[in-house]
């Protein structure tokens, strides 16, 4: 059974197993999945709303825009869920390969590369796409329902925590090569998009905390 098809509860006993997967990289997939839907939630509680039909038509169609965006990002997240346990099942199976002969050891050196490359491409997606749609969320807190600010708040602490997870994924899979330039490339493009993550939901909850709070300065 796909994770993505388990319930709730059957998902987060697969978590609390003595199985190394799904792990951190499928949970931070999903942790960002979620932080979309609540982003999304936010916006279908604006369609129709007095205060959202009175604004400007092109902020509108911005917003309806970034809304479609966010559905296509949060079905690539879904399915980024079962491909990072399917990557480190991959990376299992190539070290259980056979290593006799110097013909078996070339092959399973092989399926190694391979399947350290695979595990460092779904996470580092991951990370990409979340950061894709965190950039489409200030707009959203600004003109959508401020009754559910809360929602895309915390929808926000979910696709950085997708972020940094699956940045965390990509770190310690690079360990595995050799090829220093891969590395590099990697490593230089994972601090930009944490750099830009941490900017980005540091503004947004700033907005919201200050929105929140009681005593105004």
């Amino acid at each position: 059974m796909k994770l993505v098809e388990m319930t709730v509860e059957d998902f987060s006993k697969e978590v609390d197993s003595n199985s190394p997967a799904p792990g951190g990289g499928s949970v931070s997939a999903l942790a960002s999945n979620i932080g979309v839907s609540l982003a999304r939630m936010m916006a279908n509680l604006s369609f129709g709303k007095k205060k959202y039909e009175s604004l400007d038509e092109e902020i509108r169609k911005e917003f309806t825009e970034r809304f479609n965006k966010l559905g296509d990002i949060r079905e690539e997240l879904l399915m980024l869920v079962d491909k990072d346990t399917e990557s480190f099942d991959a990376y299992m199976k190539a070290l259980k390969m056979p290593k006799e002969t110097d013909e078996e050891k070339m092959v399973r050196k092989e399926s190694i590369k391979r399947a350290t490359e695979f595990s460092i491409e779904v996470p580092f997606k991951t990370a990409s796409i979340s950061l894709e749609s965190l950039e489409l969320l200030s707009f959203m807190a600004k003109y959508g329902n401020q009754n559910a600010i809360t929602d895309i708040g915390v929808g926000t602490l979910l696709i950085y925590t997708g972020i940094e997870g699956a940045i965390l994924n990509v770190k310690v899979n690079l360990l595995g090569l050799d090829d220093e330039s891969m590395i590099s490339e990697y490593t230089k493009n994972c601090n930009s998009i944490l750099n830009k993550a941490c900017e980005i939901k540091d503004e947004i909850l700033g907005n919201i905390h200050n929105d929140l709070n009681p005593i105004k300065a």
